[in-house]
This record gives C-alpha cells, sequence and structure tokens, in this order.
C-alpha cells in the first residue's frame, strides 16, 4: 500500500471503501493515509473476496479496528453494503460520502500532500465529470460544479452550482452498455424547427420520431427500436442524468467511431478521443468553436448537451474527427465559463480542482489545465482514487 502523510490531524481509525468500480480502500491512521491499488471492478466476485480479504488483514496485522467507515452514497454498491456490515461488527459509525464530492477530495487532499502543509484555501470549486455517481437528489449525477467554503481546515458549506443538461437513460443501465439509448432520448428533444432545418441537407422526415430512428436503425429494427421508444416515453426504467459519460458516449456512437455496445469501460469514450483531431495549441485555437449554450434553472448553471447535439447533426457533413474535438472541447469550456460567470465573491479562481474519470480524458483535462486547473497527478483521478478522496472529506468535515 502506499502511505501518505498529510497535515492534518484526526484521533479516529478511518476506514474508506471507495466505491465499486476499481474498488479501492484507504485508511487512516496516526496522521497518515494508506491507499490501496485498485482491485478492479468489484462486481466480479473473485476480485471483491480479494478486496475484503485485503482490508481485514489491514486490521488484522496491525491489531487494530476502525472507529469511522465511509462508503459512497449509492446504496446498492457491495461496498456500501459490506461498510453497514463492518459498521456494526466494529460498533463503527457509518458515513456516506456522494461520490463526486469524494472524487474533488481527492485532488484537494493529493495537493495538501505536495506541498506538504496546511492547504490555506478558504474557499474553493471543484469540478466533478465521469460516468456514473449517485447524486444527493437521488438522479445519476457526472457532470458537476460545487463550491465549497472552508475555514481553518473545515468544509462549512458544499453548494451543487452547475451540472450538464439532465439527460434520460432509457433502462437505466442498460444505457451505459448500449449507447444509442442515449441517442435517442437526446434527439427526442429537437424541436421540430431544428428538424427542419436539417431539410436543407436532403434529411426528409415525416414526424420527430422517423427523425430519431434514422440514426439509430443500423443499431436496432423497427420494432426494436418501437419498444424503446415507447418505453421512453411512458417513463418506464428511466433514469435521468448529468453524466458527461453518457454524453460523451452517445457523440461517440452519432459519429459512428464505436458500436452500441460496450465492450470494457470507457470503450465509446475512449474511440472518441483517439479518433478526435489534436487541438490546433491552446488560447484561441484551442476553443470549441461552438459557443456553449448556458441556462438558468433552480438557480443553477445548466450546460445545455441537447444544443450541442444540434450543431453536430447539422455538421455531420463535416469532418467528424474535428466534430469529436468540438464535442469535448464544448464540456471543458463549457463548465470553465459557467465557472467565470458564477462570479463567486471571496472565492479564487485560480483554485479551481477537477477530479473523476474524465480526468483522464486529455483532450478535456489540457484544455483546463491551459486555465490552470489542478488535476491529479498521483492519485488516480477515477474511481480507482475514491477511497483517498471519502477520507479527505472526513477530515475536512469532523
Amino acid at each position: 500500500m502506499n502511505c501518505f502523510s498529510i497535515n492534518i490531524k484526526n484521533t479516529k481509525v478511518i476506514l474508506a471503501l471507495g466505491a465499486e468500480s476499481d474498488g479501492n480502500f484507504s485508511i487512516y491512521l496516526n496522521n497518515k493515509i494508506y491507499f490501496s491499488c485498485s482491485f478492479g471492478d468489484l462486481l466480479d466476485e473473485e476480485k471483491y473476496q480479494n478486496f475484503q480479504k485485503f482490508v481485514l488483514d489491514f486490521f488484522k496485522k496491525n491489531k487494530i479496528k476502525p472507529d469511522i467507515i465511509l462508503t459512497d452514497l449509492h446504496p446498492l454498491y457491495k461496498t456500501t453494503i459490506w461498510g453497514k456490515e463492518l459498521s456494526q461488527k466494529f460498533k463503527a459509525k457509518h458515513i456516506q460520502v456522494q461520490h463526486h464530492i469524494a472524487h474533488i477530495f481527492s485532488t484537494i487532499g493529493e495537493k495538501i500532500i505536495i506541498e506538504n502543509c496546511k492547504l490555506k484555501i478558504e474557499n474553493c470549486i471543484g469540478i466533478s465529470c465521469d460516468g456514473t455517481g449517485y447524486g444527493l437528489d437521488g438522479k445519476i449525477w457526472g457532470g458537476e460544479i460545487f463550491k465549497f467554503k472552508v475555514k481553518s481546515l473545515k468544509l462549512k458549506v458544499i453548494e451543487r452550482v452547475a451540472h450538464l443538461e439532465n439527460q434520460i437513460m432509457i433502462g437505466g443501465d442498460l444505457a451505459v452498455k448500449e449507447p444509442a439509448r442515449m441517442l435517442i432520448a437526446i434527439l427526442d428533444k429537437f424541436s421540430m424547427d431544428s428538424i427542419s432545418l436539417l431539410q436543407a441537407f436532403n434529411f426528409q422526415f415525416s414526424n420527430k420520431k422517423e427523425f430519431i430512428f434514422s440514426f439509430v436503425k443500423k443499431y436496432y429494427t423497427r420494432n426494436q427500436f418501437e419498444l424503446l421508444y415507447n418505453q421512453f416515453k411512458q417513463n418506464f426504467n428511466c433514469q435521468e442524468t448529468s453524466s458527461t459519460g453518457r454524453i460523451l458516449d452517445a457523440v461517440s456512437v452519432l459519429l459512428e467511431f464505436c458500436k452500441n455496445e460496450r465492450n470494457y469501460k470507457h470503450e465509446p469514450i475512449d474511440l472518441l478521443e483517439k479518433n478526435s483531431c489534436v487541438p490546433c495549441g491552446m488560447g484561441s485555437g484551442f476553443g470549441a468553436c461552438v459557443e456553449p449554450c448556458q441556462t438558468i434553472q433552480d438557480s443553477k448553471f445548466i450546460l445545455q448537451t441537447t444544443y450541442l447535439f444540434e450543431y453536430l447533426i447539422n455538421n455531420l457533413h463535416r469532418d467528424k474527427k474535428r466534430l469529436a474535438t468540438i464535442a469535448q472541447l464544448y464540456i471543458a469550456q463549457g463548465l470553465y465559463e459557467i465557472i467565470k460567470n458564477l462570479k463567486p465573491k471571496n472565492y479564487n479562481l485560480k483554485i479551481i480542482f477537477f477530479a473523476g474519470g474524465m480526468a483522464n480524458n486529455k483532450i478535456i483535462s489540457s484544455y483546463l489545465k491551459s486555465k490552470g486547473v489542478y488535476i491529479n497527478t498521483k492519485i488516480p483521478s477515477g474511481d480507482a482514487g475514491l477511497s483517498f478522496g471519502q477520507i479527505v472529506f472526513y477530515l475536512f468535515n469532523f
């Protein structure tokens, strides 16, 4: 295990069990965080049992037991269920930490470690983008901006101030395996005026449903499409998500860089990135080439992703590699522009953190780095670093 000294004192022994994908655990003991490697996908029973063995062996070897057990907010993760069981076994307090907040705190914690001192931040802003994370409102999050008010290394306020437009996952998690399901729901948001504009490119549609089917008919038969569309319209087993991963999955399938399947984690996004053209430098040449569309809803900024798909479809006759780059930059630039538009008082915009699996996307991360945003270099940005972030979150709170 890796061991990091952290200059935040706490008398408790803290165990953090991470999420479920890229399983990992961390233990805080005597001003040190012991951080495990990734055990892989814990849905694999053999990997899960190996994960459990390593956790229990650590406590047995060191003759200690946890006072605090931290898990993800998702109620069905194996780590959440096991965390509850362990809390009863060890008579420890069980605390659940929201997924994307933990991601950001993994980045905050790394900065503390690298600077080898207490991080002198009273207020900061964090961006967290990934595929899936259980939100505080019960929806699936994954493209989030938070404001954190910190005083004397204690977290006072967390506020979710912005996110990507919510889209519908038809069939819930099945939309992860079949990204064309996301595309169906997104295209259904197009106005008939938008669809009418496509007539100029020799698209002919009698109605919106025919328009949508034209983009997914290579993946679904007419009967399969009708079933999915009816399921969507009846809102049966459909979930709202602000996930960056699901948006880029849908872009990848629209541009035909991936098939309507996922053979490994992040496959559609990996193929999208691999088939992108290289942005021509930073600064003005690094822009998204399409102005991000923002709205305000319930006092939160919303980065409109349906607007992105309208742009892409209106430009499908152009270089798809360039469109792939534009789509990824649209997310990065849009989120950064929202932060500038927030104009938060007493917030240092030079200290912005970016975390989550999408921080591994070179196009998105390069744009944000060019704006001075801090991204992990030691702790994994994705779920493989989540337990570390859960520990740091607790240290800032208690």
